[in-house]
C-alpha cells in the first residue's frame, strides 16, 4: 500500500497511543517504535465498584464530638436517609436529603461538606440534571481537590454538556491520582481525545496550506512501486529537443508537452512545479492526458490533497482506453487513500478490482498485502506477498514484507518456532538482498520485540550504511536506546539528527514530544506536536496528533490545578 511509513509491528498492549502522552505502560514496541516506560502495579478495584464504575452514594462519614446531636450528627443523619432513598431510585427525594445535610453541615468539616454534595450529584446524574451535577461536584472538588469520584462524576457530566476541554483535564487528572488502573476512566479520556482531535483535524485540515514533503520522503513513496508508468525515467523518445545528445540518439521528436516537462522537474527533483505542468497538459487534451492525470493526483496525495486528488484518479480509472497499468496504478492509491480515510471496505473493493484488470501487476499484490496487514488479515497478505514474489523474484521489498507478515501471525499467536522460522527467513532476505535497506528495518522491528537489542541496532546501522539521509531510521534507532540501555541522551540526540537532516519528519517531531512528556518537558512537548501536526500526511494522522497534544496540554492544566503530575523519566 502507498503508505508514508512501513507498515510495522503492534504491541501485545490494547492501549491507545495518546496514552504515552500520559506515562502509562511497561516497557513496549508500540507501533513508532519502542519507547521505555515506567512499570505500574496492578490493584483490584475497591468494593462498592462494578469494573470501575461509580454509581453509589458515600455512605461512611467523620464521627462527631461531644454529648447530643451536634449540627454534623443531624447532618449525618439527612445523608444516610438520602442514601436510602438513592438506592430504592427515589432521586428526588434523595436531594432534599443531601440538600438539608449540606445546611446542616457546619463549614470547617470540609471533608463531610464534599460528600454531600458528591451525593446530590450523584442524584442529580440519575435525573440526567447535567449543570446541576457539574456545579456540585465542583463545590465538592474545591473542598477536596483529590476527590476521584467527584472528579469523574463531572468528567462525564461535561461531557454530555460538551465541555470536551475541561472534561479531559477532569478524567486525566482521575487517570493520575488512580495510576491508570481504572478501565471506566481511561476508556472516557480515549474517547475525549479522539474525538476533540476529529473535530480540530477536520477545520485544520481543510484550511491548511498544503506543504510538499522531502525529496527522501518522495523518492522512497515512488520506490515502492515497479510497475508505476508515472515513476519511470524519461524515455529516448520522450526527451526534449534541447535534452538529446549531438549524435542524433533518439530519432523521434516529441511536441512540447506539460507532462513530458513535468516528468523532467521529478528527474530534477524540482517536486514543486509538477502540479501546474501535469495541469497545462490535462487543460491542453494533450497526448499524455491520461498520465498527466495520474501524476497530479499522486502529488496531490503527496501535499495531503485527498480532495483534488480523487477526481484525477476518477478519471483514470474510468478511462478504459487508458494504458492499463495506469487504470491499476490509479486504483491502488485511491485505495490507498482510503484506507488512510478509515474506509477499508472501499479501500479492498479498489484493490481487488486492480487484481481483476492487470492480474500480473506485482505493486496490485504488494501493496494489497500491507492493506491485510493493516486489517489484521495475515494470512492473506502472505498470500499477496507470494504473488508479488511469482511475479517479480527479485522484489526485495516484498520478500521483507512477507517475513513480516509471516513474524507477526507467529508473535501475536504466541509460537515460538514460527518466531524463529520467521527470524530465520529475515536472515534470508538480507543475505540475499544486502542492499534493501527495508529488509534490515522490518529485521530489526522483530529483533526489538524479541529483545535482541545488540542486534537490531546492528540492522539500523545496515539501514544508516545504505540511506544515511533516511530520517525515519534514526527516530527508530534512537527509540531503541530508549528500550535498551534508557539512554535518554543518546535517544534524544538520534531523534534530533533525523530532525537535522529532514525537517519535514513529523514521525520525528511526533516521538520527541512522547519522549518530552515522559520527561515531564510539557510545553516543549506541545511544541514538537505542533510541528508534527502542520506536517500530518492525512486527516487521520493530523487527528491523532491533536490527541497527543492535547492529553499533554491537559497534563499542563492538571498540574497547574491540582499538582497533580506523573512519574517522569
Amino acid at each position: 500500500m502507498a503508505a508514508s511509513k512501513p507498515v510495522e509491528p503492534q504491541s501485545g498492549s490494547s492501549l491507545p497511543r495518546w496514552q504515552l502522552a500520559l506515562l502509562i505502560g511497561t516497557p513496549i514496541v508500540l507501533g513508532v517504535g519502542a519507547v521505555y516506560l515506567w512499570n505500574r502495579s496492578k490493584t483490584k478495584d475497591s468494593p462498592g465498584k462494578r469494573n470501575g464504575e461509580r454509581t453509589t452514594p458515600e455512605g461512611s462519614a467523620s464521627p462527631s464530638s461531644g454529648p447530643g446531636p451536634g449540627p454534623l450528627d443531624r447532618a449525618q443523619g439527612a445523608k444516610n436517609k438520602g442514601n436510602k432513598y438513592f438506592k430504592a431510585g427515589k432521586y428526588e427525594q434523595a436531594i432534599q436529603c443531601y440538600t438539608e445535610a449540606i445546611g446542616l453541615c457546619p463549614r470547617d468539616n470540609q471533608t463531610d461538606l464534599s460528600t454531600f454534595y458528591q451525593n446530590r450529584a450523584a442524584a442529580y446524574e440519575q435525573q440526567m440534571m447535567w449543570t446541576e451535577v457539574v456545579q456540585d461536584c465542583t463545590q465538592a472538588v474545591e473542598m477536596n481537590p483529590r476527590y476521584i469520584k467527584a472528579l469523574f462524576r463531572r468528567a462525564k457530566a461535561l461531557e454530555r454538556l460538551d465541555n470536551k476541554k475541561e472534561c479531559l483535564e477532569d478524567v486525566t487528572a482521575v487517570c493520575i491520582l488512580e495510576a491508570f488502573q481504572n478501565q471506566q476512566s481511561m476508556l472516557l479520556a480515549d474517547k475525549v481525545l479522539k474525538l476533540l482531535g476529529k473535530e480540530k483535524a477536520k477545520d485544520k485540515y481543510k484550511n491548511r496550506d498544503p506543504l510538499m514533503p522531502s525529496p527522501q520522503f518522495i523518492k522512497s513513496y515512488f520506490s515502492s512501486f515497479t510497475d508505476d508508468i508515472i515513476s519511470q525515467p524519461l524515455q529516448k523518445g520522450e526527451k526534449k529537443d534541447e535534452d538529446k545528445d549531438n549524435e542524433g540518439e533518439a530519432a523521434e521528436v516529441t511536441e512540447s508537452s506539460g507532462y513530458l516537462k513535468a516528468k523532467q522537474y521529478m528527474e530534477e527533483e524540482n517536486y514543486d512545479k509538477i502540479i501546474s505542468e501535469c495541469t497545462k497538459e490535462v487543460d491542453s487534451g494533450g497526448r499524455y492526458t491520461a498520465e498527466a492525470l495520474l501524476l497530479r493526483a499522486t502529488f496531490y496525495l503527496l501535499i495531503g490533497n485527498a480532495t483534488g486528488a480523487q477526481p484525477d484518479l476518477d478519471r483514470v480509472i474510468n478511462m478504459e482506453d487508458a494504458n492499463i497499468k495506469l487504470r491499476a496504478n490509479a486504483l491502488i492509491k485511491r485505495g490507498s487513500m482510503y484506507m488512510q480515510q478509515q474506509q477499508p471496505m472501499m479501500s479492498t473493493q479498489d484493490f481487488n478490482m486492480a487484481a481483476e484488470i492487470d492480474t500480473r501487476n506485482a505493486d496490485v499484490y504488494h501493496h494489497r498485502g500491507q492493506l491485510k496487514i493493516l486489517l489484521d488479515q495475515v494470512e492473506e497478505a502472505v498470500g499477496d506477498f507470494d504473488e508479488c514474489i511469482l511475479l517479480r523474484p527479485d522484489s526485495a521489498l516484498a520478500q521483507a514484507q512477507k517475513c513480516f507478515a509471516l513474524y507477526r501471525q507467529a508473535y501475536t499467536g504466541n509460537s515460538q518456532s514460527q518466531v524463529q522460522t520467521a527470524m530465520d527467513g529475515f536472515e534470508d532476505v538480507i543475505r540475499r538482498f544486502p542492499k534493501c535497506a527495508e529488509g534490515y528495518a522490518l529485521y530489526a522491528q522483530a529483533l526489538t520485540d524479541q529483545q535482541q537489542f545488540g542486534k537490531a541496532d546492528q540492522m539500523y546501522n545496515k539501514c544508516i550504511d545504505l540511506e544515511p539521509d533516511n530520517a525515519t531510521t534514526y527516530v527508530h534507532k534512537g527509540l531503541l536506546q530508549l528500550q535498551w540501555k534508557q539512554d535518554l541522551d543518546l535517544g534524544l540526540d538520534l531523534i534530533s539528527k533525523a530532525i537535522e537532516i529532514d525537517n519535514k519528519c513529523d514521525f520525528a517531531y511526533e516521538t520527541m514530544g512522547t519522549i518530552e512528556v515522559q520527561r515531564g518537558n510539557l510545553d516543549k512537548a506541545i511544541d514538537m506536536f505542533n510541528k508534527a501536526i502542520n506536517l500530518a500526511k492525512s486527516e487521520m494522522e493530523m487527528a491523532h496528533l491533536y490527541s497527543l497534544c492535547d492529553a499533554a496540554y491537559a497534563q499542563t492544566e492538571v498540574a497547574r490545578k491540582y499538582g497533580l503530575k506523573p512519574p517522569t523519566l
